[in-house]
This record gives C-alpha cells, sequence and structure tokens, in this order.
C-alpha cells in the first residue's frame, strides 16, 4: 500500500497589522514636527461606551515592550499589542468635515457601532 501526502498549502499572508491614508500621514507629519515633536503616536482599544469598545491614542516618548510598531508612508505609529487583534487591518485616516477633524478609523474587523459613534463591538 502506498501513501501519498499532499504538500502543505502555502501560508496565507496577512494583512498589514494598521495602514495610513496620505491625508493621516499628512497630518501625523504636521503633529510630529510641531507640538508632539520627539514623541510617537500610541492606538489601542480600551472598554467604553454603549457597544464595549472605543479607539484609545497618546502619545508616548519610545516604543515599549507591549508596543507593535507600524510604518506606513513614512510615518511610525504604535499599537499596543493588547489591541493587535482588533485592530488587524484597519486604515486609520484623518478627515474633516464642517464643524470637527480628526483621525478616524476604517476597521474590517468591527461588527457594529453604537448609535453615536463613539464606540464599537468586533
Amino acid at each position: 500500500m502506498s501513501t501519498t501526502t499532499a504538500p502543505p498549502k502555502p501560508a496565507r499572508a496577512l494583512p498589514p497589522l494598521m495602514s495610513l491614508t496620505d491625508a493621516a500621514a499628512d497630518r501625523l507629519r504636521q503633529l510630529y514636527a510641531g507640538g508632539q515633536e520627539g514623541k510617537l503616536l500610541r492606538v489601542g482599544v480600551r472598554t467604553k461606551g454603549c457597544s464595549g469598545m472605543s479607539y484609545d491614542m497618546s502619545w508616548v516618548g519610545e516604543a515599549g515592550p507591549g508596543d507593535e510598531v507600524v510604518r506606513d508612508k513614512g510615518m511610525t505609529v504604535l499599537v499596543d499589542r493588547k489591541a493587535s487583534l482588533f485592530l488587524i487591518g484597519t486604515v486609520m485616516d484623518y478627515a474633516v468635515a464642517d464643524l470637527s477633524a480628526g483621525f478616524v478609523f476604517l476597521n474590517p474587523n468591527e461588527k457594529g457601532r453604537c448609535g453615536c459613534g463613539e464606540s464599537f463591538h468586533v
């Protein structure tokens, strides 16, 4: 009796942890060159709101042992390793509206948002 084994399937490429739009990279460039010079933006998630989770951003002096380093479009952003499973494939954008401006996250893992848009769930 002969046995044959199928060749192993090639590993599927994982999407990048996070990427930046041109608008987000431009805004980060402005922030890094201005008042946040010498600091890095850390992105994470925390428990908040009626849907359970919200994006959390803070300025830090350097990457910590629990940070993933994302480099895109010449910019560096840190991602809290505890949040990485929730953020895989997320695109960080910078949007300007009539009465507001800020970073927004286009997250393919989101299954829904609360009515006010403050929080999300996966």
